[in-house]
């Protein structure tokens, strides 16, 4: 029989595990911004995959909008991540230490998020010209019809990225830039009516959102604490409000530190599935029999259960991760154990050795278990919640 780790410890202890990289100690060091003063760099870095984060916390200026601006948690959430990722093919998590977006204030994301108004539309609005700064295009049309013109910049995301001199002195050396584009624009015809939608095409979406990033990336060059750090700047195709699957970056570029030039675009070949779906199967179909063989194993424990839902996520053809959720009714804490032990063997048998998979078992009451297999890994990790 094959063995298992379970490891009745809390859950920080759990994704602490994920190969750290300890350093000494907690270090104390100055920083040269706006407010001088301490900050300390944390001595653990619990992946390769994250940066170490300048402490104090500093919330993003535009810490907030977010959650209104953005369709779902799914898209939040990759959102972040992913512009975590891109930005690792320009800031080494080694050498760069990472902070939320401090350098574009939350007054003027927000203004940089509305519409361009005709001067009737200031009037009305009663805003100011030097105000009409949106970066989405104007609409013309008359109250209570269809816009003649769809927002397709939803949200702006910065993060910092900063450097540590011989001295000990944290310094601003490097930014990113997330735009945040819709595949779907959503709108009412009259205030607290009903929503309409109305698709947007791909190639109308990547054109305007390449225009979009070259004034973002022209305005940040004005701002003082910007104007000759290196830039990357990507695009984020949002998916619809009722989606169960993240969107995706699609590409991104870098601007060399003193310029306002954009470097030739680079395409990101990511995407998420939801299995068991038409388009996993159509597209991937070898990774969307192994899932449907591990759920028809699991329904053999449970047959009246049909539950088990998977989130895929590629890099190219390749499956990086799949974090699979089953949710279901324990009468016990002893079923719900074994249970958990019998999907483990399933997750061992089912997925190849490469693969990450991770599944969460809930209820009810709230999560009952949760194993991770990294990949590469031969025992997984197995927390069953208390």
């Amino acid at each position: 029989m094959r063995k298992f780790s379970l490891l009745a410890l809390s859950l920080v202890f759990l994704l602490s595990a994920c190969a750290p990289n300890f350093q000494k100690q907690n270090e104390a060091v100055q920083t040269k911004e706006k407010v001088k003063g301490k900050a300390i760099i944390p001595k653990y870095n619990i992946s390769e995959k994250y940066y170490r984060t300048i402490l104090p916390f500093q919330p993003g200026e535009a810490r907030g909008m977010v959650v209104n601006n953005i369709n779902t948690r799914y898209d939040l959430n990759e959102f972040e991540m992913g512009l975590m990722r891109i930005a690792q093919n320009s800031f080494d998590t080694e050498k760069y230490f990472f902070r939320e977006g401090q350098e574009v204030k939350g007054k003027t994301v927000r203004q940089w998020l509305n519409r361009q108004y005709t001067d009737e539309q200031l009037k009305e609005k009663n805003i100011k010209a030097e105000d009409n700064i949106g970066l989405n295009p104007v609409d013309t049309g008359a109250a209570g019809t269809e816009p003649t013109s769809p927002i397709y910049l939803a949200h702006i995301l910065e993060h910092d990225y900063l450097t540590k001199d011989d001295k000990g002195n944290v310094a601003l050396a490097g930014v990113t830039f997330g735009l945040a584009l819709n595949s779907i624009y959503y709108y009412k015809l009259t205030p607290g009516g009903d929503t309409f939608e109305k698709k947007i095409d791909f190639a109308d979406m990547e054109k305007e959102g390449k225009k979009l990033a070259e004034e973002v990336v022209k305005r940040a060059r004005n701002i003082k604490s910007l104007k000759d750090v290196p830039i990357t700047i990507a695009l984020f195709e949002q998916e619809s409000k009722s989606s169960v699957t993240p969107g995706r970056f699609f590409a991104y570029t870098t601007v060399d530190q003193g310029n306002s030039n954009l470097n030739n675009w680079e395409k990101v070949d990511e995407k998420y599935y939801l299995f068991p779906s038409t388009d996993a199967t159509n597209d991937h179909r070898d990774d969307t029999i192994a899932f449907l063989n591990f759920k028809q194993d699991v329904e053999e424990y449970f047959p009246n259960f049909n539950g088990v839902i998977g989130r895929a996520f590629y890099t190219g053809d390749q499956l990086q991760e799949l974090n699979i959720t089953i949710p279901i009714q324990f009468y016990g804490k002893t079923e719900g154990i074994g249970f958990t032990q019998y999907v483990t063997g399933l997750v061992m048998e089912h997925f190849p050795k490469y693969l990450s998979v991770s599944v969460s078992v809930t209820s009810v009451d709230g999560p009952e278990a949760l194993i991770v297999r990294k990949a590469n890994e031969n025992e997984p990790f197995v927390y069953i919640y208390q």
